[in-house]
């Protein structure tokens, strides 16, 4: 699998979410070898749970596939810098890599906000590469909403 296809899929799962009208956010778990362990779009209005974000899907699954609660080689690919509870879950899912399309200056939890990696208290901090297909991740967003306002 190439380096952009985890992003690629991860924008099919957003545009699935912004159809069922979630926030339109898609994320991938990829192993040590760019194979998919899971992938999730947001499903917070669906399952009435604010903490149903795509990360937080997308890894809870690729533990289960796994069957251990530590996901050491795997990659987190998803369309929007993670929040703040989802940056904190992917140190403690000990994922190695974190790669994120969209920049979020109001929720983001990585580069801006919280940034919850760059904290004595976090444990396990994973490489981190933002802006990965950015202006595609952004542009959902803003249809997203301009669509609702």
């Amino acid at each position: 699998m190439t380096e952009g296809a985890p992003m690629a899929l991860a924008l099919e799962e957003a545009r699935a979410a912004a159809a069922r009208g979630e926030v339109p956010v898609g994320a991938v778990v990829t192993d040590a070898a760019g194979r998919v362990m899971a992938r999730a779009g947001n499903e917070v209005e669906a399952r009435h749970d604010p903490s149903a974000h795509a990360e937080m899907l997308a890894l809870r699954a690729a533990a289960a596939g796994r069957g251990a609660k530590w996901l050491a080689d795997a990659t987190l690919w998803v369309t929007l810098e993670p929040c703040p509870m989802c940056a904190q879950a992917s140190s403690l899912f000990r994922v190695r890599r974190v790669v994120f399309g969209a920049y979020d200056p109001k929720g983001g939890g990585v580069e801006h906000g919280a940034r919850v990696l760059a904290a004595s208290s976090c444990h396990h901090v994973p490489e981190v590469v933002g802006g990965v297909r950015e202006s595609e991740a952004a542009a959902l967003l803003r249809g997203f909403f301009a669509a609702r306002r």
